[in-house]
């Protein structure tokens, strides 16, 4: 699988992150070298490995959700780029297809 510079151009627009053209052209090289790997490791055959989520066990400690008021929630989306009635609006990045 390859990736063009094209392609990381979008994921940084998408990221809201400047790139340089360096940049682009390090992440593209470095992306594909990524998805290269991961060719390599298609290859193998992991049909009598059980599936797991992790190579180690770990548990977090968390807390219930909790609705809480925020006082200063005018404040927040007055920072927004846009907002719409008391949600932050954003962009549409999917397609329904």
């Amino acid at each position: 699988m390859t990736i063009d510079r094209e392609q990381v151009s979008k994921v940084a627009f998408l990221a809201r992150l400047e790139l340089t053209p360096e940049e682009e052209q390090q992440f593209t090289t470095q992306l594909g070298e990524i998805l290269d790997y991961f060719e390599q490791l298609n290859e193998l055959d992991t049909s009598q490995v059980a599936p797991m989520t992790r190579a180690i066990e770990l548990s977090n400690i968390t807390r219930p959700d909790q609705l809480e008021s925020y006082p200063q929630r005018d404040d927040i989306l007055a920072n927004a780029p846009e907002q719409e009635g008391d949600y932050f609006k954003v962009p549409k990045i999917m397609s329904e297809n």
